[in-house]
């Protein structure tokens, strides 16, 4: 049975664990300057002293001009497509210490595997074997969240969240080959911007 080897098939699990992040790069401003009339992509967004729902809407806007399909789904909350997969990212504003935008990713969980035994194993072993992000079950195991956080001192390198998000689908895909054959139709991504609808001529 399928959900019985997921537990098993979780134990082979290593290539993650030892898993590092990309140093993130520095990228300096150029000193020449230049009129365009389409806006210039960010290299650095800056949110030091803004409230969450300022720098939700900051970090929207630089990801659109550095060519990002994004959306703000909550006041708080910016919704990211990253290849084939999205992210929900969140910043966190503390003017008196360490600033962070927590990176999430949700996946639908089916209620045949829902609060079994096999899914609270698998979380445990996921939260104990990689560190590349955190695993947690909402909605009495409806959900899976998987949450990383960027921290950052007011502010933030585009390319160090293209990194973070690099590195984070790299882990998934490492975590979904050590998964047993047939377990991702039990565990599907949840998406999170709403698909574009062509409107008719």
């Amino acid at each position: 049975m399928k959900i019985l080897l997921i537990s098993a098939g979780l134990f082979g699990l290593t290539a993650c664990a030892t898993t590092a992040p990309s140093q993130p790069v520095s990228i300096s401003q150029s000193s020449a300057q230049e009129v365009v009339s389409a806006p210039i992509a960010p290299k650095v967004v800056e949110l030091g002293g803004m409230t969450n729902e300022a720098a939700a809407t900051h970090l929207y806007q630089a990801l659109l001009n550095a060519n990002y399909l994004a959306t703000l789904v909550a006041p708080t909350k910016v919704a990211v497509q990253f290849g084939n997969n999205q992210f929900l990212l969140e910043p966190s504003i503390n003017s008196m210490g360490i600033d962070r935008i927590l990176m999430n990713r949700f996946y639908a969980v089916h209620p045949q595997l829902q609060a079994s035994p096999e899914l609270l194993a698998m979380i445990g072993t996921l939260n104990q074997k990689l560190n590349f992000a955190k695993f947690v079950l909402l909605d009495q195991g409806a959900v899976i969240q998987v949450q990383g956080v960027v921290t950052f001192a007011e502010r933030v390198e585009i390319e160090e969240l293209r990194r973070f998000m690099l590195w984070t689908n790299n882990g998934l895909a490492q975590v979904t080959q050590s998964l047993p054959e047939g377990v991702d139709q039990l565990i599907r991504p949840i998406p999170l911007i709403p698909q574009m609808v062509p409107v008719k001529p």
